[in-house]
């Protein structure tokens, strides 16, 4: 496992992360004790960072950390907070309410500190009235942060909360399906020195390429309540693609599995390409799915002509097919 740096933080993380949306729940059935085998063979395998929410699983995924890295001062991890409350408004990012959040995530998790506290997804006039930043500069010289960061769905989101010399980490949705962080982010965050979080690097299995057309989804699965939109964003499901659209788009690109073992560990490692990228997060539901998302770490890299002939696919035939903001 090779590490890169995240940001400022001062923090050394490994180039695989994981997150814990799938483990907590929304993502079809789930099973703890699976769900814990592999977070115990993440970490045997060097993985270092995970990153979770407040609201994945109402904090049961941040449990579930607790009870597989109680005693792992080595393991780095994130959550985010402001979903569990009315996102647009004010009250929710005021100090009360954020410690409270944090408080509560502290003890889920077992922890005296957070390694990195992100705002989950606030709307565009939340990072630009900037108040909530002043609140999490408090938490951090009370040492109940180490860092932190936000959490956007759009690439101005991203621009806007850089201008806060606080923020050291932006997530982002990025994948072969949505690249247009590299443009403009991503040459920002390297020069101000943000680290980059990559979510949703597999379209949410799209680019697994393991998916046919008509595949449904079990009713508790984002998959199938939020597949065009209905419960949040939809860019958050399939990267805004319409699905038996994106299953199509996938079969075009089972090409970057040759000499990659599979479409997931190749999605992978192009999301690795990207200096800007400090870790990719993908999700994982038991031990088979943390392994194969770790062995990306070790697939070959994409030769400049790969990366070009992507980059078309991308602007040709993606682009236009994505919803939501973006």
């Amino acid at each position: 496992m090779r590490f890169r740096k995240l940001g400022k933080t001062g923090l050394e993380v490994s180039e695989i992360g994981f997150g814990t949306w799938a483990a907590g729940g929304s993502w079809g059935k789930t099973d703890d004790t699976e769900a814990l085998r592999g977070l115990e063979v993440a970490a045997d395998e060097g993985v270092n960072f995970f990153d979770t929410a407040d609201v994945y699983g109402d904090g049961h995924a941040e449990e579930l950390l607790k009870r597989a890295f109680s005693d792992r001062s080595d393991i780095y991890i994130a959550s985010k907070f402001c979903r569990a409350g009315d996102i647009h408004d004010p009250k929710t990012y005021k100090e009360e309410s954020v410690r409270s959040w944090l408080e509560g995530t502290l003890r889920r998790l077992g922890r005296d500190t957070l390694d990195l506290y992100q705002i989950h997804c606030p709307p565009p006039e939340i990072i630009q009235d900037g108040s909530v930043f002043a609140v999490l500069d408090k938490l951090k010289r009370e040492g109940l942060i180490r860092s932190y960061g936000v959490s956007v769905e759009t690439v101005e989101e991203g621009l806007e909360s850089m201008k806060y010399e606080g923020v050291d980490v932006l997530q982002v949705i990025f994948n072969i399906f949505r690249q247009k962080p590299v443009q403009n982010l991503f040459p920002q965050a390297l020069d101000k020195q943000v680290g980059i979080l990559a979510r949703v690097p597999l379209a949410s299995g799209l680019l697994t390429g393991k998916f046919s057309q008509g595949h449904q989804f079990e009713s508790g699965d984002h998959r199938s309540f939020n597949a065009d939109g209905q419960a949040f964003n939809v860019g958050e499901t399939f990267a805004g693609i319409p699905f038996e659209t994106g299953v199509e788009l996938s079969r075009r690109l089972e090409w970057i599995a040759e000499g990659r073992h599979s479409m997931s560990r190749a999605a992978l490692r192009w999301v690795l390409e990207h200096d800007a990228v400090s870790s990719v997060i993908p999700g994982f539901k038991n031990e088979q799915q943390a392994m194969e998302n770790i062995m990306a770490a070790g697939v070959k890299g994409f030769s400049d002509e790969e990366m070009q002939k992507l980059h078309d696919f991308y602007e040709q035939e993606v682009h236009d097919l994505i919803r939501g903001v973006y």
